[in-house]
Order: C-alpha cells, then structure tokens, then sequence
C-alpha cells in the first residue's frame, strides 16, 4: 500500500522512530541500527522581558549567531535552547526544564518546540513525508496518548503513526513476545510483564529510584567528604606534567581510595 508516493510494508520506506525518555529523546530511521540523534530530555528556557518575537516555531527561527544555532523563539518573547551544544553553556538567566514527568509528557510546548528541532536540524525532512513510530510508557493515560496522536496528525502532518509500549518494544528486540521486562532509567525502575505483544497493566511494579537518584546520592557522598569535581572546562590546556604531580589544573582534592 502506498499514499503520497510513499512506500508502506517494503523495505524502502523513510519511517522514523521516536524513543522518548525521561533522560533523552532517540530518534532515527527505522532501518538503521542506531538512533540518528540523541536529544536530552530538558530544554533551556530565557525569557526576554516581553520582547516581539516570531510565534512560528514550525519553522524553527534559527539565530544567526553561530553560537545559538540551536535556539528558538516563540510569541511570548521566550528564547529556547535545545540539544546538548546549547544546553550546557551557561547563560544569565537560563532556566532548565524538563517535559516528563514519570515518563510521560508533561509540558507539551517544549515537548513542540524539541520536535521542530528534530525535524529541522536531525532529520533535516519534512514530518509529511515519514511515518512515525513513537514509543510510550506502559502506565501511559489515555488523554496523554489522544493529545500525542492529535500532535502528530494536526501539526506535523504525519502520513502514519503508531504508538506502542516500551516494554513491547524491549521484548521483541530479543525475540521475544513474553517475557518479564525489566527497565531502569533515569526517574524509575519498572518490572513489566509482556504476553504475546501485550502489556499487563495490572501486573507492572515500578519504583521511583533511577539513575538520577543513584547520581544524588554520589552527589551528596563526594560532598560530605569534601571532595570537588572539577569540569573539564575549568581545565588549563593540556601539557606534560612531572611525573607524580597532578595534571595543570587540578588544584583542588581529587578523589582518594
């Protein structure tokens, strides 16, 4: 079958896959063996004071400075800085914030404002001309996926689109049909049950320890020892140093056994 002079069910399709995270958005082409690109989870946000600025992010308003390539705008004179280049340079003013929240989509404008990104500087093609494959948490709620869907279909256009579970996803990249799950991210830990393509809701036991709870906790060890982590951007250029001696730069306690 085919629509709009798009292959549907053959091997030469353009069909792209969305793997939302509460850590990171992983998209790419269906054929490929790894995602295209993989974009944090959070976006930075500047307001401007009110200034006039453009309400067509569809477009994606690009600043002309090389330095905020990755910046949007939007009508209420917020700036948007998207992807990991942007994001970790520090900025007066710059707030960071997240559109998940217990993996599902929370703030759906930033959640637009990373999906124009994605379409304009990843994938670098127009939303009509690929289906779409979007994974979902498996507690997702049914007025969360209805909005998604109508995102898809109203905004971008989007020829086809599936929403299917994470956990479904897991389990058939092994071979599998049932089996137990067992997902670890960034904000929870999940066991999911899967039988035969399908999630057991009822089944599935989740706790709210992730990864993000084990980085505080190294956080507050390194803390309460007194020990400081020092950015590679607060490191002198690099030179031979003496044998035994710290590298330049590293003035300061370093970790010890």
């Amino acid at each position: 079958m085919s629509a709009g002079g798009i292959l549907y069910g053959g091997d030469e399709i353009g069909a792209l896959v969305f793997d939302i995270g509460s850590q990171s958005l992983r998209v790419g082409y269906a054929q490929e063996d790894s995602p295209k690109a993989e974009i944090p989870a959070v976006v930075g946000v500047v307001e401007d004071g009110g200034q006039t600025a453009s309400a067509d992010t569809s477009a994606m308003d690009v600043d002309v400075k090389p330095e905020t390539n990755n910046v949007t705008s939007s009508g209420s004179g917020n700036k948007y800085f998207i992807d990991t280049n942007a994001l970790y340079v520090a900025r007066k003013g710059m707030e960071i914030q997240s559109y998940m929240k217990e993996g599902m989509i929370e703030d759906w404008d930033l959640f637009e404002k990373v999906l124009d990104y994605t379409y304009s500087k990843c994938i670098e093609s127009g939303s009509e001309y690929h289906p779409v494959l979007m994974s979902e948490a498996p507690w997702n709620i049914r007025s969360k996926r209805e909005k998604l869907v109508e995102l898809m279909f109203e905004k971008y256009n989007v020829p086809a689109f599936f929403l299917v579970k994470n956990a479904v996803l897991a389990a058939f990249a092994n071979g599998r049909a049932t089996g137990l799950v067992f997902d670890s991210g960034a904000t929870h830990t999940s066991a999911i049950p899967v039988h035969d393509g399908y999630v057991l809701t009822h089944a599935i036991a989740k706790s709210p320890l992730g990864g993000d709870y084990l980085s505080m906790q190294c956080k507050q060890y390194l803390q309460e020892n007194n020990i400081d982590i020092i950015p590679p951007i607060w490191l002198e250029p690099r030179k031979l140093s003496k044998t035994k001696n710290l590298p330049n730069g590293l003035k300061r306690r370093t970790c010890q056994k």
